[in-house]
């Protein structure tokens, strides 16, 4: 699994309704786009931005995605290329209300400390802990090891932890089920 996000920043005054009705008329393009568990298309205002967030099931589609003409060539050319963030993703967990469309979505990045391992251990725990709140539709974790930092990316009712909470115009899940539950490597037992 692999998280990705960009953001675009959109000036002070920008009716926001044009991204409105711009995810209206083509957020459905990626609802079944082959090897994307999920696309969350975000929205916040104050400061306005436009900042959809992806779980990628195939490195090879979400490439694709970017420079191989399947889609991101639209972005490039209305707003201009944005800087994509991207993680490697680390654990995935379904909410109780999965099945329902979620109108929140919340992030939280987090330096990771000189112990990576315990970091890492805490925030999968938490993680676990979050999926299972009433309201949660899912929630990821992945990491960033060039700024060694954690991102824990929730869709649901209410994170009050996170730093930065978006409105969900559209949510594209083709494989959502398909992503893998729980931690994405395996513990490695060790040799004797």
């Amino acid at each position: 699994m692999y998280a990705k996000q960009y953001e675009i920043a959109l000036p002070a005054g920008y009716d926001m309704g044009i991204i409105r009705r711009r995810v209206a008329e083509r957020g459905h393009a990626l609802d079944d786009r082959a090897g994307l568990g999920l696309k969350a298309y975000l929205v916040r205002e104050g400061p306005n931005q436009y900042a959809p967030f992806y779980l990628w099931r195939d490195p090879g589609r979400m490439a694709e995605f970017l420079v191989g003409g399947g889609g991101f060539e639209n972005i490039v050319r209305d707003f201009g290329r944005p800087v994509v963030r991207h993680w490697t993703g680390l654990a995935f967990q379904p909410g109780p209300v999965r099945d329902r469309t979620p109108r929140h979505a919340f992030r939280l990045l987090t330096p990771v400390g000189v112990d990576a391992a315990a970091a890492v251990e805490e925030a999968l725990a938490r993680l676990s802990a979050i999926a299972r709140e009433a309201g949660v539709h899912s929630a990821a974790l992945a990491l960033d090891p060039h700024r060694w930092q954690l991102v824990r990316f929730m869709l649901g009712e209410h994170d009050g932890e996170a730093s930065e909470r978006y409105e969900v115009l559209h949510l594209s899940a083709p494989e959502l089920a398909a992503l893998r539950v729980g931690r994405q490597w395996l513990v490695r037992r060790p040799l004797r």
